[in-house]
């Protein structure tokens, strides 16, 4: 499946209209991404929380840099089933129905008393806080990494990606008047 497709959700063949597979409808689903990249990296806060060494700085930049792999794939995936035209409107919206369902998880999470702010359980205070910087981070992150994904895309098609040559167009021939 290439990044960026020239449809989006249908695709004709011969007359016919066949509906992309399952997957490929979910992954161009703003809220079935956003709800699964929310839970899944409120998932592994709490488990590089859980069972994480966070003594040394290597480990805390490399599951900060997980955590940013993990967003921003997801993102990709996402914003790559529509054109890079429309991604200033789908990239707020993908960060804004993101961190909402990353403040649910959280907020699940911290009323079953999973939830830690450092050593100690989260408060609700801590939560309020915690989904403040998260949401500063994504809605400035998304957008921006947008920015770069549809930049860098252009760039490939334009200098990297060799153009296919159209076929020739067949003459124009004039119809012929219908014989009685």
């Amino acid at each position: 499946m290439p990044l960026l497709r020239p449809t989006a959700v249908l695709t004709a063949i011969e007359d016919d209209l066949i509906e992309e597979p399952l997957w490929q409808r979910l992954m161009a689903n703003a809220v079935v991404m956003a709800l699964l990249t929310g839970g899944a990296l409120r998932l592994y806060r709490s488990a590089v929380l859980q069972y994480g060494w966070s003594n040394s700085w290597l480990w805390i930049g490399g599951t900060f840099l997980g955590q940013a792999a993990i967003l921003f794939l997801m993102a990709t995936l996402y914003l790559g089933n529509f054109h890079a035209k429309s991604w200033l409107w789908r990239a707020p919206l993908f960060a804004v129905l993101e961190i909402g369902t990353e403040a649910a998880v959280s907020y699940v999470l911290l009323r079953m008393g999973l939830e830690s702010a450092g050593s100690a359980a989260a408060t609700l205070l801590d939560w309020q806080r915690a989904t403040l910087r998260m949401a500063s981070f994504r809605m400035i992150g998304i957008p921006l990494f947008a920015l770069v994904l549809a930049l860098v895309s252009t760039v490939v098609r334009a200098f990297i990606l060799k153009p296919t040559p159209l076929p020739p167009a067949a003459p124009f021939e004039p119809l012929e008047p219908p014989t009685p």
